[in-house]
């Protein structure tokens, strides 16, 4: 079984499955009176380069959820291969913590964690994915569709970590993606290469497309994403004259199935790539999917710390 949780392009489709499995299954039980204490006397430290209101109370609720603490360390406290070593960090904190999850700016900085560390190391925002976005967003798939088989799951917008998350995902599991991106935005072509071998293995297709329109037509899932990341702030402007053709609007909605539903990892731009009437619509299910980052969260940390 995995000893960290850090790409999304390490595991197999069955750990993947694991990790849902084992949210669904103490998703259930916390709602039958609470989880069991199978983390009690753990401490899990929050490494913090990013901001981030899912992330730190979804982790800091389901180590509490599971009988364990979680220890919140700003940006400020560590700085994290500034102030102090990427390896001498992992080193640190492994003799004070049970595990480390960290939300940074550089993926090589997860990377590094997870080598130096003794202790298992959790993924919770790079520049390259998201992978414990995905797994809420996979479990929300779940609970609302019934089934992975035959989705279609569509992405609209830029193609970035949380696309890319999707993606991979999407591969592994035998799941159709489509991805619409202006040009010039599109994921990577080496991260597609890899996908498209996944995908050659599951019997997933994956289509990518510059038309939003006819990316959207008979999804059951629609996905976007903020037009500007954290860090690519120069490019706001730029990107917001480039972009409005990528939003999901009742209108683009209405290409896709009756009973599409609409998801984003939030925090929303509303106005921007995302109308108010879609995220407060019927077709949206944007806080059951965040609410789900706590449930998949605590599936990670229950298969990594117990």
């Amino acid at each position: 079984m995995m000893k960290n949780f850090v790409s999304l392009t390490e595991l197999s489709a069955d750990e993947i499955w694991t990790v849902l499995n084992k949210a669904i299954e103490l998703k259930t039980e916390w709602k039958n009176g609470g989880n069991k204490p199978i983390l009690k006397g753990k401490v899990l430290a929050l490494v913090f380069q990013k901001p981030s209101l899912r992330t730190r109370v979804s982790f800091d609720v389901g180590m509490l959820h599971l009988g364990g603490h979680g220890l919140y360390l700003s940006p400020n406290e560590i700085g994290l291969g500034g102030r102090e070593s990427v390896p001498d960090v992992a080193r640190v904190l492994s003799g004070y913590v049970d595990g480390i999850m960290a939300r940074t700016f550089s993926h090589d900085h997860i990377v590094q964690l997870a080598e130096y560390a003794s202790v298992p190391v959790i993924n919770g925002l790079s520049d390259f994915n998201h992978p414990c976005q995905a797994m809420g967003d996979f479990l929300t798939i779940l609970e609302h569709k019934g089934s992975l088989d035959g989705v279609n799951l569509t992405y609209v917008g830029d193609g970035n970590n949380v696309a890319r998350s999707l993606m991979f995902t999407a591969a592994k599991l035998g799941v159709d993606f489509t991805i619409a991106t202006p040009e010039g935005y599109e994921i990577e072509p080496e991260y597609v290469a890899m996908a498209q071998q996944f995908a050659a293995e599951s019997g997933a297709t994956l289509r990518f497309l510059h038309d939003p329109i006819k990316a959207v037509t008979g999804a059951d899932v629609i996905y976007t994403d903020v037009w500007t990341s954290m860090g690519q702030e120069a490019e706001t402007q730029k990107r917001l004259a480039i972009f409005p053709p990528y939003q999901v609007n009742e209108k683009l909605v209405s290409h896709a199935k009756d009973d599409v539903i609409v998801m984003h990892c939030l925090p929303a731009h509303r106005g921007e790539e995302i109308t108010d009437a879609v995220a407060d619509g019927p077709h949206s299910v944007l806080f059951p999917q965040a609410a789900n980052r706590l449930h998949a969260q605590k599936g990670i940390l229950a298969l990594l710390m117990a």
